[in-house]
């Protein structure tokens, strides 16, 4: 078959092929942008090792995060004990590595919360209007008056300690900026081209919706999202500091900082290092979802 012959199916293939060349192009971009931004990469480095961690301990330590040695106390950072060793002989390394789980787990699952109740308020504010719009935002416009810890020592006084509850706490509370931010999408979307189109091609309220304003709405969320796990992690790791996490000996972040502070004089890595490691967490989760934000990937499209 000679090409002119051939062109009729290449024509009519094209679309499907195009889809796919224009997937791999997209991620050859965002494989390119990594690879061009050192920050970047390291950045997706670490929250993969930190996802490791969190889901698989074991693959990093074989040691129990609860074992105690009374033959090790207060050792400095060494090879065989990487962060030292607390007043109880455990070693804090593996204490950390285990702390991960709880810590990830809760700040993923109070950015969930905040991301679908605030993302439906937004919606519901944004595509209705009128004095729907006004009661919501006017509620949001409170929740964002209050300083956010307040709230969040609020919630939690009425819920009790615990980690799950310092989850549902910091979702409750990231609500209304994920509410604003979603109404603002959906009011810019719902007012785009496509969208008046798709009002002159006869499609519905519902067809409009769901294929235009709900998608395009959303990625701008999603990146904001991204950020909001670094601010829940360093959130809950405060609380926990505070003591209002999960109880000892329950190896968990901010835990291992409130108890490394009775030594800092002496054995300052108790509560340096584990706070270096929140640090570091924070800006890189921060620095994703900021590339994320400014559209120079398209992970989240």
């Amino acid at each position: 078959m000679s090409v002119v012959e051939a062109l009729p199916e290449l024509v009519t293939a094209s679309p499907d092929r195009t889809a796919v060349s224009g997937r791999f192009a997209a991620g050859g971009r965002w494989l390119r942008h990594i690879a061009g931004s050192p920050s970047l990469l390291l950045a997706y480095v670490w929250v993969v090792v930190m996802l490791v961690a969190a889901v698989a301990p074991r693959v990093f330590t074989s040691r129990d995060p609860l074992a105690q040695d009374a033959d090790a106390l207060l050792l400095a950072p060494s090879p065989n004990h990487l962060f030292g060793t607390d007043d109880l002989g455990r070693d804090q390394f593996t204490r950390l590595i285990h702390g991960t789980s709880l810590s990830v787990q809760a700040a993923v699952v109070a950015v969930l919360i905040g991301l679908v109740s605030g993302a439906l308020i937004g919606l519901v504010a944004g595509s209705v209007g009128g004095w729907v719009d006004s009661v919501l935002m006017r509620v949001m416009d409170i929740m964002l008056a209050v300083p956010s810890l307040i709230v969040s020592l609020a919630i939690i006084s009425a819920l009790g300690h615990g980690v799950v509850n310092i989850a549902v706490a910091i979702g409750i509370n990231s609500t209304a900026g994920f509410a604003r931010l979603m109404r603002s999408e959906v009011l810019k979307v719902s007012g785009s081209k496509y969208v008046e189109a798709s009002v002159f091609a006869g499609h519905g309220y519902a067809y409009r919706l769901f294929r235009h304003v709900v998608p395009n709405s959303s990625r701008s969320v999603l990146a904001a999202a991204t950020m909001e796990i670094g601010s829940a992690i360093l959130t809950v790791a405060a609380l926990s500091f505070l003591g209002l996490g999960a109880p000892p000996p329950t190896p968990e972040w901010g835990l291992l900082v409130a108890e490394g502070r009775t030594f800092i004089a002496t054995q300052w890595w108790l509560s340096l290092l584990p706070g270096l490691v929140i640090t570091v967490s924070v800006v890189a989760v921060y620095r994703i979802g900021r590339s994320l934000n400014r559209g120079r990937t398209s992970v989240v499209a």
